[in-house]
């Protein structure tokens, strides 16, 4: 069983062959169907390196099934351009959009991308022009290990031009001055679309701080406004996912807007209110207040959130501030009042431009 490029390169014989139908998921029935025989499913390469293996093995018991892996794509790819794995970036991009390369463009990166199929080069030409790396070089590898193998380096220019034939592996070099995304916590406010509601980059850096993201852990981001603390906590490791709750429409399109643009795609996004709608949603590791804080909402939190789990408030207003100065005193935690102020124009000369400051409690349920 396999999809019908990889059949087509096995010589006939007395087995049935099975061609893998598309979607993929409808292949998992068919393989669960013949449960009792003995299957061999052809994948490229390691299946278990971006490929077929990982999920074949969610779906069946250990005793069921054999991996025998081969050579991955990438070390094929690698050996081919001469890139050491250890530092270079392996991205399976066939079924996920090229955004998820945004966070990590940067002059001098080094990139193996799995794609679609050939048409795909082209896309991924135009994403690295339209993001301000236009210099970048790529070496298109087709049907690498295969009889049909071809290997060719390019300019953007030259691959848009070109035709490519699927399984197509790209090794990009990364050049031009398109902006960078930091790695730190607290990114700079121009990368997100925002109406004004925003966590702005300091507090946003020691809000992650006080969250203390750690692998594998799951967010409930409520009140979202622009999402920047979501999708910087999904920027801390690929392990970790996040729901934000926004219950104004606007701004929850923007807030999946902001993360598709900065590969965060993951990002689930539920429009409502809190706490009304938190019960039907997976049970987090951390929570972060950033709209919406009110006695009934921290009381529900406490009330069904298992011991243990993490809880970050801001608060702006004075009503807010009193809150969340109630309930530390009752509960613990660390209150921090955070004071920025910014040199601005004062007159002929420049002063200091205060900020509303802001209170953040944070505290171990």
């Amino acid at each position: 069983m396999a999809p019908p490029r990889h059949l087509s390169l096995v010589p006939e014989g007395r087995q049935e062959r099975i061609a893998w139908p598309v979607p993929y998921a409808d292949g998992l029935e068919v393989l669960a169907g013949m449960r009792g025989r003995r299957v061999a499913v052809l994948a490229s390469g390691d299946p278990f390196w971006f490929g077929a293996g990982s999920v074949i093995a969610r779906h069946f018991e250990a005793g069921e099934w054999t991996a025998l892996p081969g050579v991955s794509t990438f070390s094929l790819a690698a050996a081919r351009l001469g890139w050491p794995l250890e530092s270079t970036l392996t991205l399976g991009l066939h079924a996920a959009p090229l955004t998820r390369l945004r966070p990590h463009l940067a002059p001098g990166l080094r990139a193996l991308v799995l794609l679609r199929d050939g048409a795909a080069v082209a896309d991924l030409t135009t994403y690295l022009d339209a993001t301000g790396f236009e210099d970048s070089i790529l070496h298109v590898m087709e049907a690498l290990g295969g009889p049909r193998e071809r290997v060719r380096s390019m300019t953007l220019p030259e691959a848009m031009a070109g035709k490519f034939a699927h399984p197509v592996c790209a090794g990009v070099q990364v050049a031009g001055g398109g902006p960078a995304i930091s790695k730190a916590a607290g990114r700079p406010d121009a990368i997100f679309d925002t109406d004004g509601q925003i966590t702005k980059r300091p507090v946003r850096a020691l809000t992650l701080s006080a969250l203390a993201p750690q692998r594998g852990e799951h967010l409930w981001d409520i009140g979202g406004g622009s999402g920047s603390i979501g999708i910087e906590w999904l920027m801390c490791d690929p392990t970790l996912s996040a729901t934000t709750v926004e219950p104004r429409a606007d701004r929850a399109a923007r807030i999946r807007a902001n993360a598709d643009a900065l590969g965060q795609d993951r990002l689930t996004v539920i429009e409502g209110s809190a706490p009304e709608v938190l019960g039907s949603l997976d049970l987090p590791d951390a929570v972060f207040i950033g709209g919406g804080l009110s006695a009934a909402l921290l009381e529900w939190l406490f009330a069904q959130l298992p011991a243990g789990k993490r809880l970050v408030a801001n608060a702006v207003t004075l009503e807010s501030e009193a809150l969340l100065a109630q309930w530390q005193a009752e509960k613990g935690g660390e209150l921090l009042r955070i004071e920025l102020a910014q040199a601005a124009p004062l007159g002929p000369r420049r002063g200091w431009k205060s900020a509303y400051p802001v209170v953040q409690w944070s505290v171990t349920l």
